[in-house]
């Protein structure tokens, strides 16, 4: 039998059909839908009088457009409600779980998933949302669709996909004092760019990803999009195990044995081989900062702003992204002065993301010039914020904890930076516009937002650790 890798494992187990010189059917385990991509999918289907195969394997929760403070009251934007209710209405339809806004488990889509043990190793997984990419943290193929892909799901539990090309990026060694998983995932992206990994589904491999928590596999696993990928993947092993063991929606007893027996299956046999492999020095990695306008435009936190020379995108792009950012070639990032930071997104809305920010905040003040948005993933990450004492630091330093939701990662809902005001934000993306008509965004780490958020400018979180 011929070598494969995890990737193979996982997608040709879930081949319905193969069609010559074209895509593959593929069933898909599990289904997350919001507000934002469901309602016409939902109309396609009333449109076409067809109803949900399998409404068990569909998961609903409201996230994007909600709000992150006063969530007991009304919900003011007219669009915003519509589309909330409307997905009340789908889901009670169809007899979808829903967890609307002010249910306990309510939260973003991509941290609500793994923490109630609906995402297991070994399953295909897809939302309407890009950064769908997060749950292959599990060793799950998990990618983003379109509208009508959605619809398509829903109707047939089933897609039509081209199989993607398969790469693979190794890391050993320990990581430096200050680096976080975000850093590894904005050092990797850097080196690629935002377009590097297009048409590839990537494997993380080596002792940087095997070291990681779940928490922070899934960070990385979330921004494999980032750099064009279709999703990004990490081998299940005793820290995932450990992870999903007991939560809700997870096997247990005999059926859990019995999983566990498959899940230790995947993993990339030896000598398989990958249509491409990249491996990085773990010493080159130290926490970093985007000073452009996509994800690929970033740097070490301690280097200058590259030459555009340097840099992978051309010369003309690049110097439209720093006149957007109000940056030059050559200057130095640290000690920009910055007006809002965000930490947040299913990208950095974990709890280990929270201690990490209360870490360097604690005992220290916000900076008066500084605006801050923290904004746990869900209510379960909420409840562990109080339960662990780290509400009293962020209070303690002046600092407000918001509701959960995605926030300020886009311009969706109440949360938006204003033009011309420069966010660091732990989020995922740093577009034109991305957090707000006009707004500059600095993608960064968690411990790179809390420095920054004390100190009211970029500064080198290492200073306090």
């Amino acid at each position: 039998m011929s070598k494969q890798t995890l990737f193979d494992k996982v997608w040709d187990s879930h081949v319905v059909r193969s069609i010559e010189d074209g895509p593959d059917v593929f069933f898909i385990d599990r289904h997350f839908i919001h507000e934002v991509t469901s309602p016409v999918a939902f109309l396609g289907l009333e449109n076409r009088e067809i109803g949900v195969m399998y409404n068990n394997r569909t998961f609903a929760t409201a996230d994007h457009n909600t709000p992150t403070i006063n969530q007991h009251l009304p919900v003011e934007d007219p669009l915003s409600a519509n589309q909330l209710k409307a997905l009340e209405t789908n889901a009670n339809k169809y007899g979808i779980s829903h967890w609307g806004l002010g249910h306990q488990k309510n939260g973003i889509v991509h941290v609500v998933g793994p923490e109630n043990g609906i995402t297991l190793p070994g399953m295909t997984i897809v939302c309407g949302d890009s950064h769908t990419s997060t749950h292959g943290a599990f060793g799950a193929i998990a990618f983003g669709i379109g509208t009508s892909e959605v619809e398509m799901v829903l109707s047939s539990q089933c897609i039509m996909q081209p199989k993607p090309k398969k790469m693979r990026v190794t890391i050993n060694g320990q990581l430096g004092k200050g680096v976080l998983p975000k850093d590894v995932t904005l050092y990797i992206i850097a080196q690629l760019s935002a377009a590097g990994a297009t048409g590839y589904f990537c494997e993380y491999a080596g002792e940087v990803f095997e070291n990681m928590s779940m928490e922070g596999r899934m960070t990385v696993c979330n921004m494999s999009i980032e750099m064009g990928a279709r999703g990004g993947m990490i081998a299940p092993d005793e820290t995932t195990f450990n992870y999903l063991n007991g939560r809700e929606q997870t096997p247990k007893g005999e059926a859990w044995d019995k999983a566990l027996s498959y899940w230790k299956t995947l993993k990339t046999d030896d000598g398989a081989t990958f249509d491409v492999e990249y491996t990085y020095n773990v010493a080159d990695i130290e926490p970093q900062i985007t000073y452009g306008t996509n994800p690929g435009l970033g740097t070490g936190i301690s280097k200058n702003i590259p030459l555009a020379s340097e840099v992978i995108d051309g010369e003309a792009s690049y110097k439209k992204s720093l006149g957007y950012m109000g940056f030059a070639e050559n200057e130095s990032i640290i000690g920009k002065s910055i007006d809002y930071v965000f930490l947040g997104s299913c990208t950095n809305g974990r709890i280990e993301d929270f201690r990490a920010f209360a870490s360097i905040v604690k005992g220290r003040k916000k900076a008066d010039n500084v605006t801050a948005w923290l904004v746990p993933g869900s209510h379960i990450v909420e409840a562990q914020i109080k339960e662990e004492g780290i509400l009293d630091i962020l209070t303690e330093s002046g600092f407000e904890l918001r509701q959960p939701g995605c926030s300020a990662c886009l311009a969706m809902n109440d949360d938006k930076i204003p033009a011309g005001k420069y966010a660091v934000s732990t989020s995922n993306r740093n577009f034109e516009g991305r957090q707000g008509p006009g707004s500059r965004t600095l993608l960064a780490s968690p411990l790179v937002a809390a420095a920054a958020a004390v100190t009211g400018k970029v500064t080198d979180p290492r200073e306090f650790l």
